[in-house]
């Protein structure tokens, strides 16, 4: 599965350019063009790595991070935009970004950004395998729940949400964003089975550990 990028810039050309540039090069990119559709998107789809311009129409893209931010969201972000002062350089990082690109810039310089944030994000911060106690160990090269050196039998979709709830730990996970990794385009999502599936997954990560937010999704807490 290529990585998914959300592009925040309402410079329609620019956006074009960027997008195409991106898919061309295997990711997968979805466009907002202002800080509410952002948001919108962001919560709809999974989504690995944020590029996002500041000055876009009735939300910025300081005031967006910021609050993804604040609700515990860590996907790497980083600001593409004219703003060039230092004061706006610091700003950007005090919301949370990891990088900052002024424009105008090379859709070189921006693919090795974007290359070496990814990079980092699953080299380092998602091990291939990850201890979850108990002599259980989950193996994310090959998706498979290992206890006790035997593989545990799991159903397909239980699997992905493992792996969905462990690369994501403290994020609020819309059902929109389970349902798109869990199912495929042409199966209907069922909240009934993702329940169970929650079940499943609570017996190996901890009851407590995953948390209900009522009417929007789950929320994997790491201790």
């Amino acid at each position: 599965m290529s990585a998914t990028i959300l592009l925040l810039e309402d410079d329609q050309q620019l956006s074009d350019t960027v997008k195409q540039f991106l898919m061309y090069q295997g990711y997968t990119v979805y466009c907002a063009y202002d800080g509410f559709n952002a948001e919108d998107i962001f919560y709809e789809k999974h989504i690995d790595l944020m590029l996002l311009d500041v000055k876009v129409p009735l939300q910025n893209g300081y005031r967006f991070l910021e609050k993804l931010r604040k609700n515990g969201v860590k996907t790497p972000a980083i600001f593409i935009t004219s703003l060039n002062a230092v004061e706006d350089v610091t700003k950007g990082f005090d919301v949370g970004c990891d990088d900052y690109i002024r424009k105008p810039f090379a859709l070189k310089e921006l693919l090795v950004r974007v290359e070496s944030i990814l990079k980092r994000r699953y080299d380092n911060s998602y091990e291939e395998h990850i201890d979850l106690g108990e002599g259980l160990f989950f193996n994310t090269k090959e998706n498979i729940l290992i206890k006790d050196n035997e593989r545990v039998a799991m159903k397909t979709k239980e699997v992905k949400l493992l792996a969905l709830f462990l690369e994501n730990p403290n994020e609020l996970l819309s059902y929109d964003k389970i349902f798109e990794r869990l199912w495929e385009y042409n199966e209907e999502p069922s909240a009934g089975s993702l329940r169970a599936y929650v079940k499943t997954i609570r017996t190996f990560l901890g009851k407590d550990n995953i948390e209900t937010i009522k009417n929007v999704g789950y929320r994997f807490v790491k201790k």
